[in-house]
């Protein structure tokens, strides 16, 4: 079974790269996936909407989501799955920008733009969480457009960052009211 698993993964890079590459969207998608490194672009955006008080709320929850998809995926999984990178298992994937130092096995920059995205989507009003849900999907397929991640780990980056969100709303929802401690953020 991993191995059909492995298959297939290395099947859809290899059709990414053969049918959907282009000299033209190279640097467009370089640039997007870059948006994800670190998780910067949802931790930025997460730390100025604690600013004004409409925004706290999802600001707050959003920097817990990003706590939470972070512990899960960077700190246990990569290391307990120990994933090599697609372009280290099989030379036939073209890396488009540098080689990452962590192992492939969930995608992070997956993991903290759904963490984010979802809790953007739920706290702020429908057009920004839109946006935030479009950008959070372009950032997780530009993994694989630029060769650094397996289809699987992409996946199962989306899931966990959705799972981070969906928790931080159920624990704020069942034991933090509006109003209730730490005031200025919920």
């Amino acid at each position: 079974m991993f191995e059909m698993i492995t298959a297939w993964d290395r099947d859809v890079l290899l059709w990414i790269q053969e049918n959907l590459r282009a000299d033209v969207l190279n640097l467009p998608v370089i640039f997007i996936t870059s948006l994800g490194n670190a998780g910067l672009i949802w931790i930025v955006s997460a730390l100025v909407m604690l600013g004004p008080r409409k925004t706290r709320r999802a600001g707050f929850l959003s920097l817990c989501s990003l706590l939470v998809g972070f512990l899960i995926t960077n700190l246990i999984l990569k290391n307990a799955v120990a994933r090599i990178r697609p372009y280290d298992a099989w030379p036939a994937i073209e890396l488009l920008i540098r080689p990452e130092s962590d192992y492939s096995f969930p995608s992070g920059h997956a993991t903290s733009s759904f963490a984010a995205a979802v809790i953007y989507y739920r706290y702020l009003p429908k057009p920004f969480g839109m946006a935030a849900c479009v950008l959070a999907a372009l950032i997780a397929l530009s993994r694989l457009y630029v060769g650094v991640h397996y289809p699987t780990d992409v996946i199962c980056g989306v899931l966990i960052g959705i799972g981070a969100a969906c928790l931080i709303i159920r624990l704020k929802e069942r034991y933090i009211r509006d109003g209730a401690f730490p005031y200025i953020f919920l």
